[in-house]
């Protein structure tokens, strides 16, 4: 059984290792192997956000809401 990502924990992390390098304090390897990190977690973020975005779709279009207006900023 696969073990399911968390946003949540994901978006923290990303967060902790952008934090990370740019204090400026980690040797080139250090900040390769965080960089690398970062590189999978945004990934692994998108893929949870492209799945929900997904089955908002499927949703409104099961219960007959497909009328989306555009997002305007405020």
């Amino acid at each position: 059984m696969t073990k399911k990502f968390d946003f949540n924990k994901g978006l923290i992390e990303l967060e902790e290792i952008v934090s990370t390098m740019e204090s400026g304090d980690l040797s080139l390897e250090d900040s390769l192997a965080y960089f690398s990190k970062g590189v999978e977690l945004t990934k692994s973020c998108q893929i949870a956000l492209n799945d929900a975005s997904q089955k908002i779709s499927k949703l409104t279009q099961e219960d007959g809401f497909t009328n989306s207006t555009p997002f305007e900023n405020a």
